[in-house]
This record gives C-alpha cells, structure tokens and sequence, in this order.
C-alpha cells in the first residue's frame, strides 16, 4: 500500500484535479481505490453533496488568488456561508492539504477553514414511534432552543452534518413542527425546526460488504500519512485522509500505534468536558458516526469544527469527514441494528495504527 500513499504525493496540480472524480466532491473526499467502494459510497453521497462553504474559524481571511502570499482582500467571520463556485489546488505550504475554494464572490479561502456543507430542507414527519429516530442537520446551522415558543432562548447552534436522536414532534404556536432532541451527554431536551433535519430510513444505514467475512476486513492508521486504508482479502477498497491526535499545550494525545478492534458504535455522541477524549474547553454535540477502538473514548468519528485533513490535531480520535466516518461506521463489525443507540460486542474490525 506504501505505492498509493506515494503516488498521492507525488500528484502535481494537473494530475490531481484530473485524478479526483468529477467536480467539487471529487475534491473533498480525495481520490478513491477500486470501483466497488465508489458504487457503495454513491448510495448516500448524491444527496449530500456540499454546495456552500461554512466559515469555522472565528474569522478567515479571503485572498484574490488561492495563495497566501497573494492580496489579501476581505475577512469572513465565523458561520458566514457563502457558495462555493470552484475548488483548487494551491501550489504552496501547507503541503498536507493545498486544496482551496472559490467563497463566491469574496475570493479564495484555504479549506481548512471551511465546512463544506449543503441548504437542503426536508419534509416533517409528523409522528416519532416510541424509541425515536435517528437525525441529521442538512443545513449550514440550526439554533436549538429550549422551547419552540421562546426562540431566544437558544441551547446549542447544530451544524451540518451532526446527528442526533429525535423523540418527539411538537407544534409552536404558530402551528409549525419541531423535532424534540433528546442530548445524550447531559440528559437534557431541546427543540430544532423539523425541515432542518433528514431523518434516517433503515436503507441508509445498512452494512457495507456484508459478504466479506470479518477476518477478511482490515482498517489500517497510518500516522505518518494521516491516511486511513479500509482492505477486504487484502485489496484496498477505500481512502481517506484524516487528523489523528496531537501534542497540546495541556497533554500529549497523540493517537497510540497498535492493534485493535471496532466492537462498539454509536451513531451520535456530546462529546464534552469530562470525556477522557475531550478537553475542557471542548462542548461538541452531534458528534456523528463514531466507532470506538478503545474503553477510553478513543475512535473514529466525524468532525465539523475543522475540515483541516492530513496533519494530527485532534485529542486522541481518528478524525474524518462525516461522510467518510459513516463509511467506516457502517463497513465495519459490529452491524449495528437501525434504532440502537449504542452498541457493542465482542468482536469487530481489526485496525492497525502504526
């Protein structure tokens, strides 16, 4: 496998925008290995496909060419969301990920900066069977509040791509729907509009490869790359670069090379203050698809706070694009039975990190 990580490399502008799949997506997900994983990805990526760009940062700095070393000529702020009218490929530092957006009209912005995300409104459902439904937020952001009649009392801010179990429908007092969500990290409530979220048919969540005997499935880390290789008998059937963990200013949390297994799941986690896996400062609900390698929190999970692939910079966690963590949550063992909010056995996929 040493020969794809090499080839990707090596890759100059030219051949990389040529290599990628067609267009804007091509260029989020990076390239893939082998047809079967394309077919299986293309169940639930049309839908998805990101349009807009969310600013993460508190504030990122727009430029005329994708360079930073070109006129700086503007400043989006944080949650400010703008299309993305073209992706590219800086030729400079940081090497680790040269891609850039076009934000509109305002310029380039390095894509580290950006959640690539879509503005796609859904139909209500208007009945929750007891146990709840699995929700995603399709779009950019969604204020949840305390109660549907009182909108300046906002909990959290939800962004794209999150998940999370919806218990109820209610009614405001002007007659329209929201979804009542249930926080697992708190064991709270609080209230988002219905059409901001999909939520989940059994369809979308089923296994990936099933046919492929446990022992046949293979998830390799490599820490060096920031490359996470998926293999079924041998052949590598998926890529994807990811941010495994740092050093920080308050510990070191690099991600520990070793042997594993992913025998527990859930498709939603708070993941906050107090997690083995968290720091203080951390208040992240909604985390989505999260595979778990070891007791202490410690998995693969999506991320929406940064879009910023290729280098370490997470606490400990295997980071991924929410579309690449729901990859390896459903190719992976255990399958998890559609309506479980947690769970676990005793054998899983087995992950090597080196």
């Amino acid at each position: 496998m040493k020969s794809l990580i090499e080839n990707i490399d090596s890759l100059s502008r030219r051949e990389f925008l040529k290599k990628t799949t067609q267009g804007f997506f091509g260029l989020l997900i990076l390239p893939h290995v082998r047809g079967n994983y394309l077919n299986n990805y293309s169940k639930f990526t049309t839908e998805i496909t990101p349009s807009h760009g969310r600013v993460i940062s508190s504030r990122v700095d727009v430029y005329q060419s994708p360079s930073k070393q070109s006129k700086l000529i503007s400043t989006l702020w944080q949650d400010h969301v703008h299309p993305i009218n073209n992706v590219t490929i800086g030729e400079e530092e940081p090497a680790y990920n040269r891609i850039w957006y076009e934000m509109g009209n305002q310029g380039y912005v390095h894509s580290g900066e950006i959640q690539p995300v879509s503005i796609q409104k859904n139909p209500a459902i208007e009945e929750i069977k007891e146990g709840g439904r699995l929700g995603e937020v399709t779009v950019p952001f969604t204020n949840a509040v305390w109660h549907p009649n009182s909108l300046h009392l906002i909990t959290y801010r939800l962004y794209y791509g999150t998940v999370f179990w919806v218990k109820a429908v209610v009614r405001d007092n002007k007659g329209n729907l929201w979804y009542k969500i249930s926080d697992d990290k708190w064991k709270i409530h609080y209230y988002v509009e219905s059409n901001h979220m999909h939520l989940f048919e059994s369809y979308e969540l089923t296994p990936l490869s099933p046919e492929v005997p446990i022992e046949k499935k293979l998830i390799e880390v490599r820490l060096k790359e920031q490359a996470v290789i998926a293999y079924e008998n041998g052949h590598p059937v998926f890529f994807a670069k990811t941010a495994t963990g740092a050093r920080f200013i308050d510990g070191d949390f690099r991600t520990q090379p070793g042997s594993y297994i992913t025998n527990r799941k859930r498709p939603s986690r708070h993941m906050a203050a107090g997690d083995p896996a968290a720091p203080n400062s951390y208040d992240l609900p909604g985390i989505p698809w999260v595979t778990y390698l070891t007791e202490s929190g410690v998995s693969f999970h999506g991320t929406y706070w940064h879009n910023d692939y290729g280098k370490p910079r997470s606490h400990g966690c295997i980071n991924l694009s929410p579309a690449d963590a729901l990859w390896i949550y459903r190719w992976s063992t255990p399958a998890v039975p559609f309506g479980e909010e947690t769970y676990q056995e005793k054998i899983g996929t087995r992950v090597e990190i080196f």
